[in-house]
């Protein structure tokens, strides 16, 4: 870290800890927390760099999570952050709103290199959410252009995560409310992830309502992988169908399974890839849909208008984030470092559970993975149990991200055999203090 950096960070700290902000008058409203556990020190970041995280409370932890998947290059890469602090100033504000900048031209010009070629547009947007609202305007305009207004039905797989949003939270496969907070799922069908005869069933009953199947090559819940005759079966409905494929690679893009996308070396070319989360290594509410000839002939020969825009998509510096970030993964060859990381963390995995027998069922690939933890009973932990081993690791030293029965691995690509093995002391001992309590 610079001598600049580190002095501010080492303010900000001093300012965070000397505002002593009271639990019950906390002004903040975090996300996907209870409010009894508002304005807490012990979560509360206050500078992270590399793999390391440090809290207001004065403690810090290696990170296993990358950062809620964001930080593929670790924390406070500085040339990503000179990126954007020069966009800033050069341009304040500029984005794609019926304007284009330089830098979101030279962004999507990137992604255009980086997938090779095999799409034609990038449109920003600023979340995985909100491109996947994107998304279901896209492929239902698309059928209208093609005379075909009817083919309004989204097919996703159940137990999937494509945002909270109102149009990704109703393709999302995760029970998170949607019932409750009246997201409109009328036009939407869950199938169970790699049960190809479900895929066929429900492909055979939508028939010519079907508009896209939209996947995650790793579903985030669980890190289940979907598997070759799954895919198979997939391309098989496209192909009978004529319904467009979307790939939401929010979660396992920019390295994380591996490759820089996981649907690579797929038997089918996607029509639309979602990217988020490491498409700016964590620094900026970007994202990014990528979309293929077929759409993109279909609007241009139409000179049609798609009905979304953001405000803040496409800014300047968001952009110049993401030719940054794609600078940065080849400067720091950070797809065979990842795949090193991914064979360490493999290992000791596998090592955890040789020594614990209720340690099971590893999922996932590359720095994406979960184990499943048994109680005494020979059952999965429950979510209570789940959350308690995550405070529990945490306190240990280290950060890992809850799972459905366990926890899940998402190490950055650039950690060291020194970080994953004080990731696995960490959740060891987290796991006997909860077994012991």
């Amino acid at each position: 870290m610079s001598t600049a950096l580190s002095a501010a960070t080492t303010a900000m700290q001093a300012a965070v800890t000397a505002s002593g902000l009271d639990r019950a008058t906390s002004a903040l409203w975090p996300a996907l927390l209870p409010p009894s556990a508002h304005g807490d020190d012990e979560i509360c970041i206050a500078s992270a760099h590399g793999v390391r995280v440090h809290f207001t409370d004065g403690s810090d932890a290696v990170c296993g999570t990358s950062g809620l998947w964001n930080v593929p290059l670790g924390y406070g890469d500085e040339e990503i952050a000179v990126a954007i602090t020069e966009a800033n100033v050069r341009a304040s504000y500029a984005g794609v709103f019926r304007f284009e900048n330089v830098d979101a031209r030279r962004a999507a010009a990137d992604l255009i290199d980086l997938t090779g070629g095999r799409f034609e547009k990038v449109i920003f947007t600023t979340s995985g959410g909100s491109a996947n609202d994107a998304v279901l305007k896209i492929a239902r305009q698309y059928w209208a252009l093609e005379g075909h207004p009817q083919r309004k039905t989204v097919l996703g797989l159940a137990e999937s995560f494509h945002g909270l949003t109102y149009g990704a939270f109703s393709v999302t496969g995760e029970d998170l409310g949607q019932t409750m907070y009246g997201a409109d799922r009328r036009l939407v069908r869950h199938v169970p992830v790699n049960d190809r005869e479900a895929l066929l069933a429900v492909a055979q009953q939508t028939g010519r309502s079907l508009a896209a199947i939209v996947i995650e090559p790793v579903l985030g819940t669980g890190t289940v992988p979907l598997d070759d005759a799954y895919l198979a079966a997939i391309a098989a409905v496209v192909r009978q169908t004529g319904a467009l494929l979307v790939v939401d690679e929010v979660a396992t893009g920019f390295g994380r399974t591996g490759p820089m996308f996981a649907s690579e070396d797929w038997p089918i070319v996607p029509d639309i890839l979602v990217s988020s989360k490491g498409l700016t290594n964590g620094t900026s509410a970007t994202a990014a849909v990528l979309v293929g000839a077929r759409i993109a002939d279909a609007f241009a020969d139409a000179d049609a208008v798609l009905s979304h825009a953001e405000t803040q998509a496409g800014s300047a510096a968001g952009c110049a984030a993401v030719s940054a970030t794609i600078r940065r993964f080849r400067e720091l060859d950070a797809l065979a470092r990842g795949r090193a990381v991914a064979d360490m963390l493999s290992d000791g995995l596998q090592s955890w559970m040789r020594d614990d027998a209720r340690v099971v069922r590893r999922r996932g690939r590359g720095c994406f993975q979960s184990v499943s933890i048994l109680d005494d009973s020979g059952a999965p932990i429950d979510s209570r149990t789940v959350a308690r081993l995550v405070t529990a690791t945490r306190r240990a030293g280290a950060l890992v991200h809850p799972g459905p029965g366990g926890v899940q691995f998402v190490p950055p690509l650039v950690s060291t055999a020194d970080d994953i093995d004080a990731l696995f002391a960490a959740v060891r001992q987290g796991l006997r203090a909860v077994r012991s309590s």
